[in-house]
């Protein structure tokens, strides 16, 4: 027998943005039907940002035990319990799990269904046992490993981020297919943790982001003993031998080579989940790229909005946070809102990691003309020669007038930094502000404010200037 729920609110999806809809709104007293038919948590707590963090951490401690000899301390040669690396990752994950849990939600007065959803028409979904017709929808469904239709891929067991953390044994040699973000990440926490890698990339490794910064973690991370091929298709993947894997692959020059492997992690990329959620029915345009949304995030159905992942665009677990924030001050309080992508700061956790917020130089320079562009390496930081970890650098960008409007940093600690120049972009500070701060020493992160001084620079030559400093000098 169906059951028929009116609530204000019928959230779709129990990943990071899902929950926090309906988590702010049950704070508010407002009645929530929250669906999921997967784990609590959605991909980022079981398969992807938590799971990949702790990985790369355990890849931390592997390395710092190798580079130990430089600080003039020695603990031996580098062993690795995979088993034990497993066992730490899940932790971590069940550390987290409550606070995502039915359990709590149910707490919170939030009704959880634990069953799949699909719209019936625009103004029903069914779940179960369950038909909820609510005032509002958000779908928030988030998005899959993306896997391309590569001949042969389908006859090897690969590894996608929903597969990768249940190993429990190292992987000889692992053949990543893609080198953005996630390949990056994982290629380099795997070669430190014993295995052989080879990444392939059709394109430019991280190739979305500043090409200057990008080589300066690639640089490390090839220094480390991982094979990145660039302008790399792979065009056949086969079995070899009774566990291995060959692939083949063509490079930019035509050249055709094979790299034989142990196992294959296949990182090309996100697709949304729109598949088997009745949007068609729901009057919901969407393609495969996701649903289609306004800037204030609602659908084609006014009843519906649609954040993070499946909405397309920046696809970031902070980013469906974000989109959140913006669908309850709508929803609740009918009050205007819409996303700001030029706010959203990014990072690759790779070793030295790579942050960005706001404008690329290319873009700055279409978009204001003439811009400035300020460096300071962590070479010339007194903190960064200390910790050994002297490679790269913070730019910064500003329009003519001093306006900060894009930072990318490589470099230690980066993804840490950033916050404070996404601060600084979306409250439209200027270099001068930056100058008014004082930072304590010795920290990395004074690298900015140096960078930021260097824009004044030019002043202490300039005659006229001088001319009113040895003016003034003679008042005493």
């Amino acid at each position: 027998m169906t059951t028929t729920l009116r609530p204000d609110i019928c959230v779709i999806g129990a990943g990071s943005g899902g929950l926090t809809v309906a988590a702010a709104a049950a704070s508010f007293g407002v009645e929530v039907v929250l669906i999921e038919k997967g784990k609590m948590g959605g991909d980022c707590l079981n398969y992807g940002c938590v799971p990949s963090k702790a990985i790369i951490a355990a890849g931390k401690h592997a390395h710092a035990i190798a580079e130990a000899p430089h600080f003039g301390v020695s603990s031996g040669d580098v062993k690795v319990d995979y088993r034990k690396v497993h066992a730490h990752i899940h932790s971590v994950i069940g550390a987290i799990a409550p606070n995502d849990s039915v359990e709590r939600f149910t707490a919170l007065g939030v009704k959880v269904i634990e069953d799949a959803a699909a719209f019936t028409d625009p103004e029903t979904v069914i779940a179960g046992d369950y038909e909820i017709k609510a005032r509002r929808f958000v779908v928030a469904t988030g998005s899959s490993a993306f896997v391309p239709p590569i001949p042969g891929i389908d006859t090897v067991d690969y590894l996608t981020n929903e597969t990768l953390f249940d190993r429990t044994q190292k992987a000889r040699h692992l053949i990543v297919i893609g080198g953005g973000p996630i390949g990056m990440e994982m290629a380099q926490a795997h070669r430190r943790l014993g295995s052989e890698v080879t990444v392939i990339e059709g394109l430019k490794a991280l190739g979305k982001d500043d090409p200057e910064l990008a080589a300066i973690v690639l640089e490390r991370i090839r220094s480390e003993g991982v094979e990145i091929m660039e302008g790399a298709t792979v065009t056949e993947v086969r079995k070899h031998g009774k566990s291995g894997v060959r692939v083949t692959v063509k490079t930019d020059t035509e050249e055709e080579k094979t790299v034989t492997g142990s196992h294959i992690l296949v990182a090309t990329g996100r697709a949304a989940n729109v598949e088997g959620i009745g949007l068609k029915e729901a009057g919901i345009d969407y393609d495969r790229g996701g649903i289609k949304v306004g800037k204030n995030l609602r659908t084609s159905n006014k009843r519906v909005y649609a954040i993070g992942d499946v909405a397309g665009g920046l696809q970031f677990t902070h980013v469906a946070g974000y989109h959140a924030g913006l669908v309850v001050q709508q929803i609740l309080f009918r009050a205007p809102a819409k996303e700001n992508r030029g706010i959203v700061p990014w990072a690759t956790y790779t070793d030295p990691e790579l942050a960005h917020v706001g404008l690329s130089e290319e873009e700055a320079r279409k978009q204001h003309g003439q811009i400035h562009v300020l460096r300071w390496p962590y070479a010339e930081n007194d903190r960064a020669l200390a910790e050994r970890k002297t490679d790269g650098l913070i730019k910064l960008i500003t329009n003519k007038k001093g306006r900060i409007v894009g930072v990318s940093i490589a470099g230690a600690g980066a993804g840490e930094m950033i916050n404070m120049w996404a601060l600084a972009i979306v409250n439209k500070m200027r270099l001068s502000d930056v100058r008014g701060y004082v930072p304590p020493y010795p920290t990395m992160a004074e690298i900015g404010k140096r960078a930021a001084i260097t824009y004044y620079s030019p002043m202490t030559r300039k005659p006229f200037v001088r001319r009113i400093i040895g003016f003034m000098r003679r008042f005493g």
